[in-house]
Order: structure tokens, then C-alpha cells, then sequence
């Protein structure tokens, strides 16, 4: 089951890296108001916290790509990262749009549960 685990992993990776994208350099601009609903005023007053907030999910992104790196030895950070993709994705469906449970912490908890079999 490693392959398919491993893609799972890769697309959670692929994800937080769009959404760095998105949050950090599209967050004002059409497709980022599109996808994330807001107003261009609304976007520019909260530009800065969106792009801090892709700088984390950069991060998950690339301590996945680590796990990745490692192979069969980067099975503990694999699983560390997605956990804390599944965290920040309860977090935020809870606190910001419910859609985060099914675009971040869904895809996580599935790639985990892939990983652990």
C-alpha cells in the first residue's frame, strides 16, 4: 500500500502548496476572491494575515515533501505533518468555513489512515 499512500501523501502536499499560492500571491486578486468569497475590500484589509497563513501551509507542504524524500525512514514525519494538517484543517473548518474539513482535513485523515495501514 506504500505507492498509493505515498500519492495520497503527495496530494495533500500539492494541496497546501495551492494554497500557498492562493493565500500568499492570489489572495486579492480575481481567482482568490472567487475561491475564497470575499470582497476586494475585504482582501486587501486582510492580505497580510492571509499571506502569513499561506506561509504556514507552505510548510506542511514542505515537511510532507521531506517525509517523501526519505522514503520508507520519512514514515514518522509523514505522519506528523499530515497530523497537523488534519489539526489546522479541524481547526479551521471549525473557526473560518466548514469547506476546510472537506478540502484540508479529509484528504489528510485519508492519506494518514493510508500511511498507517
Amino acid at each position: 500500500m506504500t505507492p498509493v499512500a505515498d500519492a495520497a501523501v503527495a496530494l495533500v502536499a500539492l494541496l497546501h502548496a495551492g494554497f500557498l499560492v492562493l493565500e500568499m500571491f492570489l489572495w486579492d486578486k480575481p481567482l482568490g476572491l472567487r475561491v475564497f468569497g470575499h470582497s476586494p475590500e475585504a482582501a486587501r484589509a486582510s492580505k497580510v494575515l492571509a499571506a502569513n497563513q499561506g506561509l504556514y501551509n507552505g510548510f506542511l507542504a514542505a515537511g510532507l515533501a521531506w517525509g517523501l524524500a526519505l522514503g520508507p525512514a520519512g514514515t514518522a514525519i509523514k505522519a506528523f505533518f499530515l497530523g497537523c494538517a488534519i489539526v489546522a484543517g479541524i481547526f479551521g473548518g471549525v473557526t473560518a468555513s466548514r469547506a476546510i474539513l472537506f478540502v484540508q482535513a479529509l484528504p489528510a485523515a485519508v492519506a494518514l489512515a493510508l500511511l498507517l495501514a
